[in-house]
């Protein structure tokens, strides 16, 4: 039930206890006693809405940075991971292989706002060696959430 359970949470947080009883074959004490023991063990980390921010006035521009990192000794990447998630401007922080160490994804207002705080923060962490930002121009899909819904044009062409 342990895999199922999360699966249909992480699918849609918002199934009642009911329904996801329903889904399981299972009680919804059984089910809500799972949710809390998983909550209490850090399973979860928290529930969130998908938005599509592009369709209010409240847009921002977000960036995925790639940084080169020399790790500190006995600390790894551990360290400077733990000083990019204190920013706010910082969505997550990824320990990646191959060309680059550390996948940071930045949001700010505008692009101005989140080159300025790239070459004022990020790139100026002792740690940090390189930066490379790239600007996300459009997102099809976040989260496992479908954000543009294919629709025909005037000739029967899908869109985005």
């Amino acid at each position: 039930m342990k895999n199922e359970l999360l699966k249909l949470l992480s699918k849609n947080a918002r199934y009642t206890v009911e329904e996801l009883a329903v889904m399981l074959a299972k009680t919804e004490a059984e089910v809500e006693a799972e949710i809390k023991s998983f909550e209490k063990e850090g399973v979860i980390r928290g529930y969130k809405a998908v938005i599509d921010w592009e369709k209010l006035d409240a847009a921002y521009v977000s960036a995925i940075v790639e940084l080169n990192v020399v790790p500190k000794a006995d600390l790894g990447f551990e360290e400077v991971a733990r000083r990019i998630m204190a920013y706010h401007e910082v969505e997550s922080v990824y320990l990646m292989s191959g060309v680059y160490d550390l996948n940071v994804v930045v949001k700010g207002k505008t692009l101005q706002d989140v080159a300025r705080f790239v070459a004022r923060e990020l790139a100026t962490i002792d740690s940090v060696t390189s930066t490379s930002t790239h600007f996300v121009m459009r997102r099809y899909k976040e989260m496992d959430v479908e954000l543009c819904v294919a629709k025909p044009d005037d000739r029967g062409q899908f869109w985005l």
